[in-house]
């Protein structure tokens, strides 16, 4: 979705310095890193949370590459959101930051359920309806542990003066694990909440319809299942996937999404309804009977892909490894990196002249900076649109 209106961007350089990453790593932070990236699967959990930073809003805001800061001290953001006059962006500590005006406001949420500490776990995802000024209330995807078992569940959550509450849970118990919660939720064009599931670090879900593992999930916003998802009383939408992270659709409704691959071979799809994306059983250009190949992969190389976001003729995607932001040109079927450098990025959000992504130093996989994690515009010229 394109959100219209106009932020001043500059040429000024502020490029946080790119840190080299030892392959030879074997401790605990690495390894946590190396999952995410898709370069191991048995990976022991490894994931220390920053410690919280009180934002200041008095400072103008930084300019960095072709970009202009729009707030920093996020604390672990996940997903970006916009509705009229304000973002809302999902920190997986439990909060949501507001960011109007320039000013910034953090509100925790109260769920239900105690937020569990899993790597890559947390509050994740957030969608904002349009009528959201007249209710206050948005979706949220969070994960939590029970006795000594993970999951997920996708709920509402009702704004107030002080904090935002869970008010309903629309699905519940979607498997979580030691790595690979999915976790991006999208309302889609039809107005329906699309949700991305990891495999939780059990490859062999992604393949099972009686699981909710490893699918990109489909429900109408009062969570009931819709009549034409593709099989029948059951949210999936699409199954085979390892761990989605990001969803976008295109000025006709064609719709993608990035996957974290295993040892690389990081993947964009296009989701077809009802459609099998092979994994565990194939990966990159490997075919097998009804199972679909992506679009295009990564290869031996690592994206480490999340949000993502269609703009002007291309879809826009986060990279993690990468530490930068990437172009996927449909009609060529390529990829090219826009910005580097940049740190971690995990989501990405269209708008009038370009797009804004959020960094994700603050993870305990990044290297932050002092002022991390930030909210960026950056700026696309004419010469990369169609």
């Amino acid at each position: 979705m394109l959100i219209t209106f106009t932020v001043a961007c500059s040429n000024e350089m502020d490029l946080e310095t790119e840190q080299e990453k030892d392959s030879e790593e074997t401790d605990d932070d690495s390894n946590a890193e190396k999952e995410e990236n898709g370069e191991v699967d048995n990976s022991e959990q490894a994931e220390q949370e920053s410690e919280s930073r009180e934002t200041s809003n008095n400072e103008d805001p930084k300019e960095m590459n072709e970009g202009k800061v729009i707030a920093e001290n996020l604390e672990q953001p996940w997903e970006i959101a916009y509705l009229e006059d304000t973002f809302y962006i999902s920190e997986r500590t439990g909060s949501i930051a507001s960011i109007k005006e320039g000013e910034l406001t953090r509100k925790p949420v109260e769920f239900d359920q105690s937020l569990s500490n899993q790597s890559e776990a947390g509050l994740l995802g957030i969608a904002m309806p349009d009528d959201f000024k007249e209710t206050n209330t948005a979706y949220a995807y969070y994960s939590y542990q029970e006795d000594e078992d993970f999951f997920q569940r996708v709920v509402t959550i009702k704004e107030s003066d002080g904090s935002w509450q869970e008010t309903s849970i629309l699905l519940d118990k979607i498997p979580g694990g030691q790595f690979h919660q999915g976790g991006r939720i999208e309302i889609g064009p039809d107005k329906k909440l699309y949700i991305t599931t990891g495999d939780a670090t059990v490859p062999e879900l992604s393949q099972k319809l009686d699981s909710l593992a490893g699918k990109i999930l489909r429900m109408n916003l009062d969570g009931t299942i819709p009549d034409d998802n593709p099989f029948n009383n059951s949210y999936i939408y699409s199954y085979g996937h390892r761990n989605p992270q990001g969803l976008a659709w295109g000025p006709n409704n064609e719709f993608y999404a990035t996957e974290h691959g295993s040892e690389a071979y990081d993947e964009i799809n296009e989701i077809k309804p009802g459609y099998n994306y092979g994994w565990p059983i194939i990966r990159g250009d490997e075919a097998a009977e009804n199972m679909e190949t992506p679009v295009i992969h990564s290869g031996e190389d690592t994206w480490a892909p999340s949000g993502m976001a269609y703009y002007r003729g291309n879809f826009y995607f986060a990279s993690l490894r990468g530490e930068g932001l990437r172009k996927f040109d449909p009609i060529n079927e390529t990829q090219d990196i826009i910005i580097s450098d940049a740190g971690r990025v995990r989501d990405v959000l269209a708008a009038e002249g370009g797009v804004y992504i959020i960094t994700n130093n603050t993870d305990g996989r990044g290297d932050p900076s002092r002022d991390d994690d930030k909210l960026i515009f950056i700026p696309i010229p004419e010469n990369q649109l169609h």
